[in-house]
């Protein structure tokens, strides 16, 4: 009988304990790519990702800070606001703008690993994933080459996951872009959240 009841005691502990540990919060930090520029919250890839997770029994909530025209060094500068959010995994998506600007790449580089180092000591144990971008060769081809070597190289060094390109058979697919041939449309992004979310189940 005493056997019996420490059982149950121990059962009911493990059930509590399990009842107690928080949501894993994924906080997609980027730009308009993030924000779904053009669309509703709820179309933006982030969003689909918690609907595809959650519908597939896992445990998440998803947090879109992603914010139309951002730079990396927009994002340096507001991260400390934005990590007041607790964070599990951290998806950066940021430097788009940067490439098509034109801007220094090693400016990008140091603002993105800014960032990172910004998370990390924040919160030691988050999850960081690297959504990779292209430019086109505007700038030429040795600052395209240089741009998109950014994000395996941060990916790297920062042992975190890298997702190569976050705009894998939707960029240069007119079906699947606005006008502007730049954002994903509504079904744009539902391919981009199938791309993403295989990275994401297996870091979560």
């Amino acid at each position: 009988m005493i056997v019996g009841k420490q059982i149950g005691i121990i059962l009911t502990l493990l059930l509590w304990v399990q009842t107690q540990v928080p949501t894993p919060v994924v906080l997609f930090f980027g730009d308009s790519l993030t924000a779904g520029y053009g669309l509703s919250p709820e179309e933006a890839f982030p969003a689909l990702i918690e609907k595809n997770l959650v519908k597939a029994g896992r445990k998440i909530k998803v947090v879109n800070a992603g914010l139309s025209g951002e730079t990396s060094a927009g994002g340096l500068a507001r991260i400390d606001w934005i990590l007041r959010q607790r964070v599990d995994v951290f998806v950066l998506e940021l430097g788009a703008n940067d490439g098509l600007r034109g801007l220094p790449l090693a400016q990008t580089r140091a603002n993105l690993q800014g960032i990172i180092d910004k998370v990390k000591q924040k919160y030691p144990g988050v999850k960081i994933v690297m959504a990779g971008m292209q430019v086109p060769p505007n700038m030429g081809t040795a600052y395209a080459q240089e741009f998109q070597k950014i994000y395996p190289d941060l990916a790297k060094q920062n042992q975190a996951t890298l997702i190569p390109f976050l705009l894998e058979n939707v960029a240069g697919i007119e079906k699947l872009n606005q006008a502007d041939g730049i954002h994903p449309n509504a079904e744009g992004h539902k391919r981009v959240a199938e791309h993403v979310g295989r990275f994401l189940e297996k870091v979560i």
